[in-house]
């Protein structure tokens, strides 16, 4: 070990191997372990530099130990065992070498990722490389932060079914949702669950950069001018002049009978009625009438001048006698408590209606009435 001698002094070798003081045999490990790192090694100087590592993985001062962590990291000089010997140490010692070390198999990683600490699932995901197996252990078993990190770890070998795993464990995790969605290489399958479930600039990505089938991409244009005339029915609540509100959705195509389902469903009937009036070319008295129709007949007279969709009617058909039960219990019609028992009794009803209309609605449900106004105004 002749060369060691020549890179290090004697007050090096004395401090690492006498010292009392911790911070000297750290500052003597620290210099020894460079040295040892930078110098071409033959097999038996290996072995010796080997056996000085695992010497100095037994100090009993942690911040020798964090030294000789901290230093050979990187190297494939550190014997697997003395690196898994690290790893059980604190995390101040074993975090460097889980983020880094080279020496593990996917065994070893895999055993860190099931025993381990969120930070340390951490350091797992965010490595240079994460093969696929330790990926796929990671999406199924590691918490939200670490799926997140090897999410967005485009060096991480991620398998579909993986990712799909990730997606239903925390698809409404928005941080984990845009971690996979701004991946470099998405597989179709995964890419149009996304789609749903990311917000408005992650979709416009992942159409924008990904492979996306073109009925998805329907879709998709579908969803995001729906979700952006939900609140609309909110805002025709202070729209100062309602007919000319309801004559810009219909010009911008956005009077749809969903968001009139929606609408109605609230106990929106101003908007409803005149959203009729305006897709039949009606006057809204006449439409008023209609719509109130104590007869079969007025509702669906106009709703079908309206063009509205024959096989939704029932459910309109539901609604309006909803709001007529309920405005003829009392109470008034244009408030908070109206709206949520309007709301109530309509999908107490199993209205026949869209999964995406009645998760909407399940959805207003349980927010507090106010809510949705406020935001609403504000987003104005």
């Amino acid at each position: 070990m002749t060369a060691y001698r020549a890179r290090l002094t004697e007050s090096d070798i004395r401090r690492l191997i006498k010292s009392d003081a911790e911070d000297e045999r750290a500052a003597a490990a620290h210099k020894l372990c460079r040295s040892i790192d930078r110098m071409p090694l033959d097999d038996i100087e290996r072995e010796a530099a080997q056996k000085i590592l695992t010497v100095m993985a037994n100090d009993a001062a942690e911040l020798v130990r964090r030294a000789l962590a901290v230093t050979l990291k990187a190297s494939d000089l550190m014997p697997r065992e003395v690196a898994r010997r690290l790893v059980a140490d604190a995390d101040s010692v074993a975090l460097p070498m889980i983020a880094s070390s080279p020496v593990f198999t996917d065994d070893d990683l895999i055993e860190i990722v099931r025993s381990g600490s969120a930070v340390r699932q951490n350091a797992v995901a965010a490595r240079d490389r994460v093969p696929r197996d330790v990926a796929t252990v990671l999406a199924a078993e590691g918490c939200q932060s670490a799926v997140r990190a090897l999410a967005a770890n485009d060096n991480a070998d991620i398998s579909e079914a993986a990712l799909g795993v990730a997606i239903d464990r925390f698809g409404e995790a928005s941080e984990v949702v845009s971690a996979i969605a701004y991946r470099q290489v998405l597989p179709l399958s995964v890419t149009e669950r996304l789609v749903a479930l990311a917000s408005d600039a992650v979709r416009e990505h992942l159409v924008t950069r990904h492979a996306v089938a073109p009925e998805t991409a329907i879709q998709f244009a579908h969803f995001a001018r729906e979700r952006a005339t939900v609140d609309l029915v909110d805002q025709a609540r202070v729209s100062n002049d309602l007919p000319a509100f309801v004559a810009g959705l219909n010009a911008r195509k956005a009077l749809t009978a969903s968001l009139l389902l929606r609408a109605l469903a609230r106990g929106q009937m101003a908007l409803f009625e005149h959203a009729l009036a305006e897709l039949a070319g009606t006057p809204h008295h006449r439409a008023w009438l209609m719509v109130h129709d104590a007869g079969p007949l007025g509702l669906k007279a106009i709703y079908d001048r309206a063009g509205l969709p024959p096989r939704l009617f029932q459910a309109f058909r539901a609604g309006v006698d909803t709001w007529r039960a309920l405005q003829a219990e009392g109470g008034d019609t244009a408030s908070d408590d109206f709206r949520q028992r309007m709301l109530e009794r309509f999908l107490s009803q199993r209205p026949n209606t869209s999964r995406e209309d009645l998760a909407y609605l399940l959805e207003r449900l349980d927010q507090h009435p106010v809510q949705g106004v406020e935001a609403a105004v504000s987003a104005a």
